[in-house]
């Protein structure tokens, strides 16, 4: 479950630190009762860049075999010893 959190509590900066490096998930941050803000540890940040790249990659791979553009293992290898005159 979200963490949710008013932002008058953003004055305690070591607690909010801890809690962020002890959750698992992104802490909401609520101002006069709405969501204004998201926070989180850096490695976790650092965590979901990666994941979007992994996601963005297969996206790029999904699109070219739905375009065809694929060859079989003997193919491939084939061409990447030709490209480097192995």
């Amino acid at each position: 479950m979200p963490q949710i959190i008013p932002i008058k509590d953003l004055k305690n900066t070591s607690g909010i630190s801890q809690m962020c490096h002890e959750a698992r998930e992104p802490i909401y941050i609520t101002k006069n009762g709405y969501g204004d803000m998201v926070i989180m540890s850096v490695q976790m940040y650092e965590e979901k860049l990666r994941m979007l790249d992994v996601y963005s990659k297969l996206e790029a791979a999904e699109a070219q075999i739905a375009e065809g553009k694929v060859m079989d293992a003997d193919e491939s290898l084939a061409s990447i010893r030709a490209e480097l005159n192995v």
